[in-house]
């Protein structure tokens, strides 16, 4: 099979809501290279997945989502987050422990509504590709966790 035997298409199957559809459109719309785009945002634009800003002053306003890129990448990575989110949800009725994505994804569910919470999860879900696609490494939830926390950046001064 084709998704074996790519790289990028097996990094982008550890991602939770990739599958062997949306690894390979992805795939074959970037050629698993995203060097070109300038960071997660724009590869997210790309899809027309990001919220359009109005922006004056110190205001900013984050609206609807464009809609504009690919509607083919956009429709899977919707319905690969509509999975996630319905998995956690399952889960979190089973009496299971939810983390990272899902437990996320849940909150945002619990703030706003069912629909927006999956085009937020289908957004971040492309970030997470784009991680993945320019990291050369496997989605792994825990470590980028763990990583993110023991950045320099976040360490409080005394």
């Amino acid at each position: 099979m084709a998704a074996q035997q790519s790289p990028a298409c097996t990094l982008l199957l550890s991602v939770p809501g990739i599958g062997l559809l949306t690894a390979t459109a992805m795939v074959a719309a970037t050629s698993g290279d995203v060097t070109h785009f300038a960071d997660a945002r724009h590869f997210s634009s790309w899809f027309g997945l990001t919220p359009r800003e109005y922006s004056s002053g110190g205001s900013r306003y984050l609206g609807r989502i464009s809609k504009k890129g690919d509607r083919y990448l956009r429709m899977l990575l919707t319905h690969g987050a509509r999975s996630v989110l319905r998995a956690a949800k399952v889960a979190e009725g089973a009496g299971k422990e939810v983390q990272g994505v899902r437990r996320w994804a849940l909150d945002v569910q619990g703030r706003s509504n069912h629909n927006k919470a999956t085009c937020a999860l289908a957004n971040k879900l492309a970030r997470i590709c784009y991680a993945t696609l320019r990291d050369h490494k496997l989605f792994d939830e825990a470590a980028r966790l763990n990583m993110k926390e023991n950045r320099q950046s976040f360490v409080m001064p005394h």
